[in-house]
């Protein structure tokens, strides 16, 4: 398909086709939410198992993303894909008959391991099958939605599966979707690589590797259980081992990443915004899970459920956000999309113990729709800005600074909130209240009737206090993020001529594969 050629309906099916393995991942991410106390149950699994059992997903996949967008862009995007498929079905039939905490840790860490694959492939071919700027504004659009739909649904499909079957039917519903991805992909999906992709770079892989974990690690591990030597010891050996990843893709013959996309504003500034969007998305849900579970004391699978209510105005954010920006300045959009994210916040800042759900799904539909507006746009464009050889690692990037994001979302603002948590509570009162509200929770169930509801009450008082300076602070973030995105990005092209690839490539053009 040349450059200026439009789309047509065989390219528009494959982008359901790339939708299974998105949709698949993306829920991968929350579908556990329900099943730990079962797999607790009947593998006998400790704490820290439990915290491997949930984080060596992300922790493998934010690992190898910029190895599998850069090994897409050499061997093949289809053939990575394929790849990737295999091993996630392989790996969930693993993880659904695990026999020990240790093969369930195994088997979600392969999970990763496919999830890296899968997740710049999908953004990559989107790249090389649509090359109309507006068809790929509405694909992009499409891609984001399944995605955000695929993080809340995996909840609900989590718990609706438990209340039928045993715990490892979470994992087995990814098999069949794998195996029809397995048969139409070929006959779907083309085949794109770099003409001259040159020798995988093993160093540099190893390199980004050493650079992401032990950051991503740190950071949550600071959230998770404050401030202590190693996960800072962790953050700067990664942040080192990130330098010395700079320097060899300036030196590489063969670069992972061209450093030269960088100075094009489109994909960097894009690459800031969509950081910080991540980063307030995520640290909202953890307040937002709390506060319907603790506080309304709704159930896990009532909380998912309900949760799904702004899905509702957010599944149009994406398009509306596609088709404004056909009619205005990116840039404008984005900054008014931040805006509409930060009233959400502004909504959360006055939900108290006893307001209605309504005042709270209305924040978080604000708030999400803005974000998800914000996300869409500028994941279009960072693949836009790049030439189509360097789709892969471009999407790689993009999704590892969303990985950093969320890690950042629940260390940065659960720390504020914690703090303000504390803060809102009377002296005196014990430590395990102390801890924050899940802690407080169960402290109640051990006190006589009117002490637990005397110990609850306060509890959710200052939950819902730091729960409000949360939402000012993020808040405050969107708007500041609204008017440097504006700025920065106003009059940008998604022009793919603007980022310089390797001599070896100047002379070639990006051609399908038979």
């Amino acid at each position: 398909m040349g450059p200026t050629e439009r789309a047509g309906r065989k390219e528009w099916i494959a982008l359901g086709v790339l939708a299974l393995p998105l949709l698949l991942v993306s829920m991968d991410v929350s579908v556990l939410y329900f099943a730990v106390p079962y797999i607790s149950a009947d593998l006998g699994v400790s704490a820290t198992e439990q915290l491997w059992i949930f984080d060596i997903y992300g922790f493998v996949l934010a690992g190898l993303l910029i190895t599998m967008g850069s090994l897409g862009d050499r061997i093949g995007r289809r053939r990575l894909l394929i790849f990737g498929a295999v091993a996630f079905g392989l790996a969930s039939v693993a993880a659904a008959y695990a026999q020990s905490p240790e093969q369930l840790i195994a088997a979600r860490a392969v999970l990763g391991i496919g999830g890296a694959t899968l997740m710049p492939s999908t953004l990559a071919l989107i790249r090389n099958m649509f090359h109309d700027a507006q068809q790929r504004a509405k694909a992009i659009a499409f891609w984001s939605a399944v995605m955000m739909g695929g993080i809340s649904l995996g909840p609900v499909l989590g718990g609706f599966l438990l209340e039928h079957f045993w715990w490892g039917s979470v994992f087995l519903i990814n098999t069949p979707a794998m195996l029809l991805l397995l048969v139409l992909a070929p006959m779907l999906l083309p085949e794109f690589k770099a003409p001259t992709g040159g020798r995988f770079d093993l160093i540099g892989s190893l390199l980004s590797l050493a650079a992401v974990l032990p950051v991503i690690w740190g950071i949550k591990e600071l959230a998770a259980n404050g401030a202590s030597a190693l996960p800072v010891v962790a953050i700067v050996a990664g942040l080192v081992f990130g330098v010395m990843f700079v320097q060899r893709q300036r030196t590489a013959a063969y670069p992972m990443i061209e450093l030269g996309m960088f100075r094009n504003m489109a994909f960097s500034g894009s690459l800031v915004a969509n950081t910080v969007g991540t980063l307030a998305l995520v640290g909202n849900a953890v307040f937002m899970t709390q506060y319907l579970q603790l506080v309304h004391g709704l159930s896990p699978f009532k909380a998912a459920l309900w949760s799904l209510a702004p899905s509702v105005v957010v599944g149009g954010a994406a398009p509306l956000a596609a088709s404004l920006a056909r009619r205005i300045d990116r840039a404008y959009v984005i900054g008014g999309a931040f805006v509409l994210a930060a009233s959400g916040f502004g909504v959360l800042t006055q939900v108290r113990v006893d307001s209605s759900l309504a005042v709270v799904l209305t924040g978080a539909a604000l708030l999400a729709a803005g974000l998800v507006m914000v996300m869409s746009l500028v994941t279009e464009a960072i693949v836009g800005s790049v030439a189509p050889e360097r789709a892969g690692s471009a999407s790689a990037v993009m999704e590892t600074c969303s990985e950093f994001g969320g890690a950042l979302g629940i260390a940065v603002l659960g720390s504020i909130g914690t703090a303000a948590y504390r803060s809102d509570l009377p002296s005196g009162v014990a430590a395990p209240v102390r801890e924050g509200l899940p802690a407080a929770t169960a402290a109640a169930a051990h006190l006589p009737g009117q002490v637990a509801e005397t110990v609850l009450a306060t509890a959710r008082h200052a939950f819902t206090h730091s729960m409000n300076v949360v939402a000012v602070v993020g808040c405050v973030l969107l708007l500041v993020t609204a008017v440097v995105a504006t700025t920065t990005l106003r009059g940008t092209a998604a022009s793919p001529e603007l980022v310089p690839v390797s001599e070896e490539e100047d002379d070639t053009e990006l051609q399908p594969v038979a």
